[in-house]
């Protein structure tokens, strides 16, 4: 069935809902490059005190939190923990590079540790 054998009216909700889809995504982006700014914040501090990029104790805490309010969202609580992570291997990857730029040497080696992305 091509698009336009669609009925109007199921095409016009259709529709709706991708434009809505769309706007949730732009605002995902959005709220992304803010706290990745945060981030990079965190990561300056960390090579201007000579502090680790990673964080275990508090990605540890941070996935606890996202997952307990995944599940109050009626979101899969394991897919909340799959971005999560996804987002912390970045954020690590951004403070490794600002220390190395910095010329302090704390990054750490691939592969080992994690940070909740600050």
């Amino acid at each position: 069935m091509s698009t336009s054998e669609i009925d109007a009216s199921v095409q016009a909700e259709l529709n709706r809902l991708r434009e809505s889809i769309d706007n949730i995504d732009a605002a995902v982006v959005h709220m992304l490059a803010e706290r990745f700014k945060a981030t990079q914040q965190v990561g300056r501090l960390k090579a201007d005190h000579r502090l680790p990029p990673a964080d275990p104790a508090r990605e540890t805490r941070q996935i606890a939190r996202l997952r307990q309010l995944a599940q109050s969202a009626n979101l899969d609580p394991a897919f909340a923990e799959k971005l999560l992570n996804f987002i912390i291997a970045e954020v690590i990857r951004h403070h490794e590079r600002i220390a190395d730029e910095a010329g302090n040497g704390t990054g750490s080696d691939p592969g080992t540790g994690t940070s909740a992305g600050a």
